[in-house]
């Protein structure tokens, strides 16, 4: 009796190869889409929750007028006569409302596929996913600030959104502060840090100085 081997296909050396371990950079794009963006749980509920409550409220209705009492909001007869007549209403009316339904339902179709931010920005690093609050980044521009301003911390006020970092520095009654060093002091924070997306920044000084600030 003799047994004869035969090389295996193509097909199926490709198959029996393991598969290739995702690289760093996909694993890193993940992890960072993951601590950037919010799911869209809170919105979906949300809108769950208002549609099982208006089906209560109907089926509510529908029972109460089959009971023979009086509506708790609308008749439900009363309601389906009105919409019945909606078409006969002004031209102008039944175009709002459609505009309007449309609208909204526009929205809802942007939220649903729009990927929502979180308030956290990613960092410049090698080999390494860092992800920073804009509270933090915020936090640090306010004391580079102050330094620059030659003012308390307490006199500085940052808000970091998504691509813009407002500064309001409140001056030492009688001590100038000097805009152009200021701005940049602030811009080369921004630039070392390497945020993306990539945040500009706006400074505003009072005119009014705090006395013995």
């Amino acid at each position: 009796m003799s047994t004869t081997l035969t090389a295996p296909s193509e097909s199926t050396a490709i198959a029996d190869r393991p598969a290739e371990a995702p690289s760093f950079d996909a694993v890193y794009r993940r992890i960072v889409r993951r601590e950037t963006h919010s799911p869209r749980s809170l919105l979906a509920i949300t809108l769950a929750a208002l549609l099982i409550l208006v089906f209560l409220w109907i089926g509510t209705e529908i029972v109460i007028a089959e009971l023979g009492a009086p509506a708790l909001l609308v008749n439900p007869d009363d309601a389906l006569a009105s919409a019945v007549s909606l078409a006969e209403a002004p031209a102008a009316i039944v175009a709002a409302a459609g505009i309007g339904i449309a609208l909204v339902g526009l929205l809802l179709v942007i939220a649903a596929l729009a990927p929502g931010r979180r308030a956290r920005h990613v960092l410049s690093a090698d080999r390494a996913a860092v992800v920073v609050d804009n509270e933090v980044i915020a936090s640090a521009l306010a004391r580079h600030t102050a330094y620059a301003g030659n003012v308390d911390p307490d006199n500085v006020t940052v808000s970091v959104s998504h691509t813009r970092a407002v500064i309001d520095l409140s001056p030492t009654s009688g001590v100038p502060v000097d805009r152009s060093v200021v701005t940049e002091v602030v811009d080369e924070q921004l630039e070392s840090y390497g945020l993306r997306p990539r945040v500009s920044a706006r400074v505003r000084i009072a005119e009014n100085g705090r006395i013995g600030a």
